[in-house]
């Protein structure tokens, strides 16, 4: 049975998993969240699937003793390569974001071809493509890999030339076939959205799989009957490195200023 009023873990391996903090507080404005951002260690997309491994196990053990009721990966790389690792003879519900965003561009294509963009990682261990051929063996599946991506986002590189510059030459061959809806497969991607925007066919629609999840945790909290009954929302958040960087960053994933941020240590 699961405490109604105990936080939600989220975690990632840098900033990107904050977009999925912001629409777990505009969904489900009653729950507490905790947040865990691996800041010495990202990027993740660019490890082999044990290390990814080893270090999500690290902070999953970390968010269990904080009592959470429910972890959330937000990070398509741990979601692609440990979340079956972390959801073993674990007691409460570990949710990724793979299958959440695949169910929604599956919903919005209308001609059955997909473009999915993620860190090295995630492309190659083939988690979206195996997620939408399950929801629909008709789709046809373009992947790219933009393993530069995510350090743009770190260091605040948001816009402008050379943001532009890398969008365009990774999404240029979307623009040559029929690919008419595109997964950000990666939570850092959402703040690239104008830019990859502009980098693609004014037709092609874009999947942020953090609204997708939230909904997929609301339902889960409903069926366990765990949604919390109180009004006391708090957010909590731990690095393990950079936290003035990650307070001065966050706030433009978040949306709001960000409380005081924790440095702790896993080895």
């Amino acid at each position: 049975m699961l405490n109604r009023n105990s936080p939600i873990g989220v975690f990632d391996s840098g900033l990107g998993g904050l977009t999925v903090v912001a629409a777990l507080k505009h969904l489900l404005p009653n729950e507490s969240i905790i947040y865990f951002g691996d800041t010495a260690r990202v990027p993740y997309g660019t490890k082999s699937a044990v290390t990814v491994t080893h270090f999500s196990q690290q902070i999953a053990s970390f968010l269990l003793k904080k009592k959470v009721k429910m972890i959330v990966v937000a990070c398509n790389t741990a979601s692609a390569t440990a979340l079956p690792k972390l959801q073993d003879k674990r007691n409460i519900p570990i949710i990724g974001v793979i299958h959440p965003g695949a169910k929604a561009a599956s919903d919005l294509t209308r001609n059955n071809h997909i473009g999915v963009i993620g860190t090295t990682a995630t492309i190659h261990s083939g988690a979206y493509f195996n997620a939408l051929r399950d929801i629909n063996p008709d789709l046809v599946i373009e992947s790219i890999a933009c393993p530069l991506f995510v350090p743009l986002v770190e260091e605040g590189w948001t816009e402008g030339s050379v943001a532009t510059l890398v969008a365009r030459r990774y999404l240029e061959p979307f623009s040559q076939n029929c690919v008419d809806t595109v997964i950000l497969g990666c939570t850092h991607y959402p703040l690239l959205k104008d830019i990859i925007r502009i980098s693609l066919p004014e037709s092609v629609q874009l999947v942020d799989s953090a609204e997708a999840v939230s909904c997929e945790v609301e339902k889960q909290l409903q069926k366990r009957d765990a949604l919390a009954d109180s009004s006391q929302q708090e957010l909590t958040c731990f690095v393990t490195d950079f936290p003035r960087k990650f307070e001065e960053l966050g706030e433009h994933f978040l949306g709001e200023s960000l409380p005081d941020v924790s440095l702790v240590h896993l080895d």
